[in-house]
């Protein structure tokens, strides 16, 4: 348990829980074992910067990342978008703090015993309150340029990766892979089917009512002999009335088979 107190005035501390993160290998890309720090009951004024801060005499630290619970984490793009990636930290929290090298850990460890941690100073002073609000609402106000620049680059790079796919699936159509496959799409004459909610109800419609005429029409065998005497009976009743027609029109002439 390491205590903390967010300012001088403050008199009870808050105890912050920390211990090495240890997981199996390979299952947590982005926290590398033996160089992180887990650290618990995190409160939500304490952000990143000021972690950075409170650990920075155990060691160099590369990287504070704080989560909502604990889980494996993975790499984070350098990239990330400050408009859409951006968010609001509620409740006490999780992090991991990353140092340069090992032995930081046991020196983070050591901090418990000493007297408590101030997380806002006057040269790093933590904004809380009206400040809080008002940093807050300015951040959130968008440029304009920023924003049309970013998303056209973001759109600039999604239609290349879209025409490198189209590319490969083109280059790819008709060539048999090593057990001699060959990839068949819907493309050509019949496209296949619209993959809307309407056509597939409309699809599930009917095989719904083929299925019922399915098991309802000659469920029992005597039902099967008695249909098909009548489909026999209505063919030959049929077959009479059209014998009977041509001889109609042979008498009126009105016969014209070519």
């Amino acid at each position: 348990a390491l205590a903390v107190k967010f300012a001088e005035r403050q008199r009870s501390p808050h105890c912050l829980l920390v211990k090495e993160h240890q997981v199996r290998d390979g299952t947590d890309t982005a926290h590398p074992p033996r160089r992180t720090l887990f650290v618990l009951n995190v409160p939500p004024y304490c952000g990143p910067d000021s972690l950075s801060r409170l650990f920075s005499c155990c060691g160099h630290v590369q990287y504070v990342d704080i989560c909502d619970k604990p889980g494996p984490g993975q790499k984070k793009d350098k990239s990330a978008s400050k408009f859409f990636d951006h968010k609001t930290q509620k409740g006490f929290q999780v992090a991991y703090v990353v140092f340069r090298k090992p032995a930081a850990i046991q020196a983070a460890k050591a901090l418990s015993q000493q007297g408590p941690l101030l997380i806002s100073t006057e040269s790093h002073p933590v904004k809380t309150g009206i400040s809080k609000w008002i940093a807050s609402y300015e951040a959130s106000i968008v440029d304009p340029k920023e924003l049309k620049a970013e998303v056209d680059a973001y759109m600039q790079d999604y239609d290349k990766k879209v025409a490198e796919e189209e590319a490969k699936a083109a280059k790819e159509e008709g060539v048999p892979d090593e057990e001699g496959w060959v990839k068949v799409t819907r493309k050509g004459r019949k496209p296949g089917l619209p993959r809307t909610e309407a056509a597939n109800l409309r699809v599930l419609e009917k095989e719904k009512q083929k299925r019922a005429r399915k098991e309802l029409l000659n469920f029992y065998a005597w039902q099967h002999r008695e249909t098909k005497r009548e489909h026999i009976a209505q063919l030959r009743k049929k077959f009479e009335e059209d014998k009977q027609r041509i001889a109609l029109m042979r008498a009126q002439r009105k016969f014209r088979p070519y």
